[in-house]
Formats: C-alpha cells, structure tokens, sequence
C-alpha cells in the first residue's frame, strides 16, 4: 500500500461525507463536489493500486520487466518516426 492508495481511499470517504451533507441540507452544489472527491479518490486509489502491481512485478520478474521496457521503448519509437 503506497501514499496514492492511502490519500484517494481518504478522499474518495470525505466525499461520500459531503454528498451526504449535501442530500441533509438539500445543497446540490456540496452534492456535486461530494460525488467529485469519491470520484477523484477512486481514480487516485486505482492508481496507487496498480503502481503496487507494477513495481511486484519488477521486484519479482526484473529480466522480463527490461524486456518489456525495451519493447514498449521500440514502439514509441516507431510510433514517434511514423513507421
């Protein structure tokens, strides 16, 4: 678990506390800012999540994670040259 999981878990929580405010005192604006931040934080914590993925699959694989650099490099490559 990293920063970005922890901080979007929070966010996307004090979300769902201001869309419930929101819906209390009938203030669509808070509403709509509530249901910002759950998205915002869901993003954020998806994010954190798969920077996990990524960096266990280099620890545990480093020789097939070069290899798949080096292959994505070569595509940008190409891609960038138009070929």
């Amino acid at each position: 678990m990293n920063t970005d999981t922890l901080t979007g878990s929070a966010t996307d929580i004090g979300g769902k506390v201001k869309e419930g405010l929101g819906t209390a005192l009938n203030d669509k604006s808070l509403q709509a800012e509530g249901k910002t931040d759950q998205f915002s934080g869901k993003a954020q914590k998806t994010f954190g999540e798969a920077k996990d993925v990524v960096r266990n699959f280099v620890q545990e694989r480093p020789f097939a994670a070069a290899a798949l650099g080096g292959v994505l490099g070569l595509a940008l490559i190409n891609t960038l040259r138009g070929k």
